[in-house]
């Protein structure tokens, strides 16, 4: 199981530490420290479209608009920060976020504080 992410993101936190709370290797690939492969970048898009650049972020807010019209690929590869947090793929299978169906797929029941 991997955990797309950043290690500074609290969503990337709270899915890790309930994963692994519920007995599930987690392991988080932070990245700003591996950032993601072309390949793998539209992978996630594929799966995801749009919603994985994450449009209300501060990182957004503060592109140019002439930036902010690049194609979703080289955007993600320039700015890692702009991924919806956290994809985790558990055996070829993506989810995105930490929200309550990721958590109920994945943990059978919504983590508490959720």
């Amino acid at each position: 199981m991997i955990v797309y992410g950043l290690k500074t993101c609290d969503s990337c936190r709270k899915a890790r530490a309930a994963l692994k709370a519920a007995g599930h290797p987690a392991e988080l690939r932070d990245l700003r420290e591996t950032p993601l492969a072309p390949a793998e970048i539209a992978h996630f898009l594929a799966a995801f479209g749009n919603t994985l650049v994450n449009h209300r972020s501060t990182t957004w807010r503060a592109l140019p608009e002439a930036e902010r019209a690049k194609d979703p690929t080289a955007l993600l590869a320039a700015h890692p920060a702009l991924m919806k947090r956290p994809v985790i793929e558990v055996d070829g299978r993506l989810y995105l976020g930490w929200g309550r169906e990721v958590q109920e797929e994945l943990l059978g029941k919504a983590a508490p504080g959720a």
